[in-house]
């Protein structure tokens, strides 16, 4: 697993994350998930930036298998202040995803409140006297199969995005643990191959932050991610004004 550098500056640094890299942070060892990004990138890299992991501070958290777009803050005001942001809903976050089947209508909101799984306390389940979650989302592209969604979560419970698209009949492509069977009717070897990834087709594409704090940065989709749409015949949504991706990490 190898993590890319997307952006740095004097206050704040922006990882694109690969799949299979947990952020979990136990108790008992608060800096492990930043020790792991930042082991994640080439040590050239983590030299050229000065990004030692004692210093750094996690800003938010990705699921172990969803891609992209992470936030470290270099001191405790910046983390703060991005903490602020995020909590008052001044961050706008995109994802993109590949689900299966073809929502309905092709704009829309879920607004489903979510609570845990009292069956499977690692997961969470639409729940009416769970917490508020919203979702708004696009269908950027509808070939046979699968929906390639783009999505902007208004709150940020644990497994929003997929626990909505998987609620709505569409869970997203990968997702063994809220999607249920794979394939859904795909005959074709090699396609069937690429929509059976080892990680959720779910990615943190592009994060909005104010004018004050930071830049507008987007990550490029993952290869595989990549692949699965160039079979299905769709076009990879070009990157919007804002940071460009840095170079491939040097090794």
């Amino acid at each position: 697993m190898t993590a890319r550098l997307l952006f740095a500056d004097e206050r704040l640094v922006a990882l694109d994350k690969p799949a299979g890299l947990s952020l979990a942070t136990p108790p008992r060892d608060p800096g492990a998930a930043v020790r792991r990004l930042v082991e994640a990138l080439p040590a050239a890299v983590r030299r050229e930036e000065a990004l030692d992991p004692d210093a750094l501070h996690l800003v938010h958290r990705l699921d172990v298998g969803t891609t992209g777009v992470v936030l470290l803050a270099r001191d405790a005001a910046t983390h703060r202040a991005l903490a602020a942001a995020l909590g008052g809903r001044r961050i706008g976050k995109l994802y993109l995803a590949l689900c299966w089947g073809h929502p309905r209508p092709r704009d829309g909101r879920y607004d489903a409140p979510l609570g845990p799984d009292r069956a499977d306390r690692r997961k969470m389940r639409v729940d009416p006297a769970g917490r508020p979650a919203a979702t708004r989302y696009r269908v950027l592209a509808a070939p046979p199969h699968a929906a390639l969604v783009e999505l902007r979560p208004e709150t940020g419970r644990t497994h929003q995005i997929r626990v909505h698209l998987a609620q709505a009949g569409h869970p997203i492509v990968g997702d063994d643990f809220y999607g249920g069977p794979r394939h859904r009717g795909v005959r074709d070897a090699v396609l069937r191959a690429a929509l059976a990834p080892d990680h959720t087709f779910l990615h943190a594409w592009r994060l909005e932050l104010p004018d004050e704090l930071g830049p507008v940065i987007t990550a490029p989709l993952p290869a595989d991610f990549a692949a699965a749409l160039d079979l299905l015949r769709v076009s990879p949504p070009a990157l919007l004004p804002g940071v460009r991706p840095r170079p491939a990490n040097r090794p």
